[in-house]
């Protein structure tokens, strides 16, 4: 199984990884460029005081250098003090004034050769760092050196470095979650012509093969796939054209054959024979008939501001049907509001479910019994019998096109209670079942009621 099935799932990894890599990069230059900047800054520094301690060196009339440091220079190289320090060397190496309390030079390997370099000198566990800077004073050249012990540099400056991973984190981490936060909320706007299209394609379906996806706002890396898809249901929707429109002209072409077939079988003198054939024609005009509903209705269409009176529709069914149910020695009970029940659709097509469901029940109720009608108010007609009823492992199976609980049974194509919930379907409409006992079905058609009633 995949690790990351999720596009933007993947896409966030994969920019963590990078913001984390980034983030420790960029950590380490800042970290370099803050050390860099801090050593300048103390370059600088220390070849300043070495310029204001050679300000104030001067020379005897013998010759001879002296230095007099005002008190604030005096205080700061004091030994109590202990932070910086300066010593002045001559060309032979000899140590002239000096701040430390050996009398010895900052930096004993001073090169004195450039006008200004910058040195460290480690004794003991103290590191001394600073610069040496050539001065000529009345024919004398000597190198005058300030250094600063790294042990007592800066407070804030030590903070800075010391601590400058853990700063960083700190800022790194709102930083990383507001990113990811943006970059999922980017990536879903990005990604939402993949949800709609995803929601568009569940619609997709034989009742519906006309239905493509959109390919305006598209990615540009996505719409290949998506143009193949639309393509691949358009040799669907082809083949689905074909299927339906052979079983519309075979329905039609049978019609032709069977009629002429219904006339000489009733030029037949023997009684029994001539009924029983007239039955088998009867089933097969009705099988027939049927597959032409299911042509028709493959390409229907409703138009939304049809209307039906269900309880007019409902009579209708009830009257059509009770000399076949009186006929096989059952009744036909209907009840409901005297007042219409309106309803959105199509009343011939409403008419046509209503019918295949009083023709399952009178097929499934025994001699004797009721198959009732009831007509509610809120836009939901039942048909009710007294049959076996309906196990549950057979609920997701009726509604199947040919399925049959018993194919050896003569007399059912398995075809009715397909059209019913393709009729269903194309009003918006529910139909549903439970049994009742202590037995028998209930089959419910649950329509769209009007808000108001027509005048």
């Amino acid at each position: 199984m995949p690790r990351f099935q999720s596009v933007i799932s993947r896409i966030v990894f994969l920019h963590v990884v990078a913001v984390a890599i980034t983030s420790i990069l960029m950590s380490l230059a800042l970290s370099w460029l803050l050390s860099y900047a801090t050593d300048n800054i103390h370059n600088k520094s220390m070849q300043e005081q070495a310029m204001a301690v050679g300000d104030h060196l001067s020379a005897f009339p013998d010759g001879k250098l002296k230095l007099y440091l005002p008190l604030d220079l005096v205080g700061l190289y004091s030994q109590p003090y202990g932070r910086y320090a300066y010593a002045v060397v001559d060309d032979r190496g000899t140590v002239l004034f000096s701040s430390r309390e050996d009398h010895a030079a900052l930096f004993p390997a001073d090169p004195r050769g450039a006008s200004t370099a910058f040195l460290q000198q480690r004794r003991g566990g103290a590191t001394m760092s600073g610069a040496s800077v050539r001065r000529t004073i009345d024919g004398h050249t000597v190198w005058i050196q300030a250094g600063e012990d790294l042990a007592n540099r800066d407070v804030l400056t030590d903070d800075i470095v010391a601590d400058f991973y853990r700063s960083v984190g700190w800022i790194t981490l709102p930083i990383l979650l507001v990113l990811l936060m943006a970059d999922i909320a980017i990536f879903r706007r990005a990604l939402r012509p993949l949800r709609e299209a995803s929601e568009i394609a569940e619609h997709i379906g034989p009742s519906k093969p006309g239905v493509r996806l959109p390919t305006g706002e598209m990615p540009r890396e996505v719409r290949p796939l998506v143009s193949a898809v639309n393509q691949g249901l358009d040799r669907l929707e082809e083949g689905f054209r074909i299927q339906r429109d052979f079983t519309a002209d075979a329905a039609h072409e049978l019609r032709t054959p069977l009629t002429v077939l219904r006339t000489r079988i009733d030029l037949l003198e023997d009684q029994g024979m001539r009924q029983a054939l007239l039955h088998n024609v009867d089933g097969m005009a009705h099988i027939i008939g049927q597959l032409l509903d299911i042509a028709e209705l493959d390409t229907l269409v409703i138009d939304p501001e049809q209307k039906a009176d269900l309880h007019a529709v409902a009579t209708e069914v009830a009257e059509f049907v009770a000399p076949l149910a009186l006929a096989q020695g059952k009744d036909v009970a209907l009840s409901g509001p005297e007042q219409p029940v309106w309803v959105r659709g199509n009343p011939e097509m409403l008419g046509r479910a209503i019918l295949n469901l009083a023709e399952n029940a009178i097929n499934h109720t025994a001699a004797g019994s009721t198959v009732e009608f009831v007509v509610e108010e809120n836009g939901t007609v039942s048909v009710l019998d007294q049959g076996p009823g309906i196990g549950e492992d057979e609920r997701n199976l009726i509604f199947r096109r040919f399925w049959r609980r018993d194919r050896r049974k003569h007399g059912s194509t398995g075809l009715g209670l397909s059209i019913v919930q393709r009729i269903a379907e194309l009003h918006a409409a529910d139909v549903t079942v439970e049994n009742r006992k202590p037995k028998g079905a209930r089959f419910s058609l649950k329509c769209v009621p009007l808000a108001r009633r027509p005048a």
